[in-house]
């Protein structure tokens, strides 16, 4: 796909979740790496809902900056997870979405995987996602917290903040974030209710079939 294509698919995953309600204001920001290992980044303080594709700014992977606007204060988040995930990550999303955000304020989660296991889809989309503790918005140590995962998760929930995922590439990240949201949801409503989760025979024989990082 040429880079005006990527510029031009990124801005219509972005409206798409704006008008979803999945993220809000000047909320929320997404990557996507090229094939040179340039990375096409949202600027920051733009909206999802009112992106343009010439307002996306590239950054090169010494760094350089192409463009009339400044990326994303998250930059750091996203090329932390292009580091450790290696081909693995094509594209990063980072939204503010509601649900995802309640989630992470609950006490006595588990922090190794906040979502409970309720249908295949987290599991398949997701892995494990990890409650990181809370960074100030932009600060670099959130990229640290990352790298300190060596790699292992494509998706994390930043207390207090929003999720973030990483897949192999644009749509494939805006598919799983959304099932992030989905999940979230799913466990707010249900909190109270004593759900039936998956049992771990369940989850194992999912993550076999679908050949999932899960440990």
């Amino acid at each position: 796909m040429t880079e005006s294509k990527l510029r031009e698919k990124m801005c219509m995953f972005a409206s798409s979740m704006f008008d979803r309600g999945l993220t809000h204001g000047s909320t929320g920001n997404i990557s996507v790496r090229l094939n040179n290992d340039d990375i096409l980044v949202t600027p920051s303080g733009s909206s999802f809902g009112r992106l343009d594709p010439n307002q996306i700014v590239k950054v090169t992977k010494d760094g350089k900056l192409i463009g009339n606007s400044t990326p994303t204060k998250e930059l750091p988040l996203h090329q932390a997870f292009y580091e450790t995930r290696g081909m693995k990550s094509g594209a990063v999303v980072h939204l503010h979405s509601t649900h995802s955000v309640a989630l992470s304020m609950l006490p006595d989660v588990n922090e190794d995987n906040i979502l409970p296991t309720f249908s295949p889809y987290s599991i398949m989309l997701l892995g494990k996602v990890k409650l990181l503790p809370f960074f100030v918005p932009g600060d670099p140590a959130m990229g640290e917290a990352i790298k300190g995962l060596a790699g292992k998760r494509s998706a994390v929930l930043l207390a207090n903040h929003g999720p973030v995922v990483s897949g192999k590439d644009l749509e494939s990240s805006v598919n799983a974030i959304e099932e992030l949201e989905a999940t979230a949801k799913l466990a707010l409503i249900l909190k109270d209710a004593k759900p039936i989760e998956l049992n771990e025979n369940q989850v194992r024989s999912v993550i076999n079939k679908f050949n999932i990082d899960w440990d």
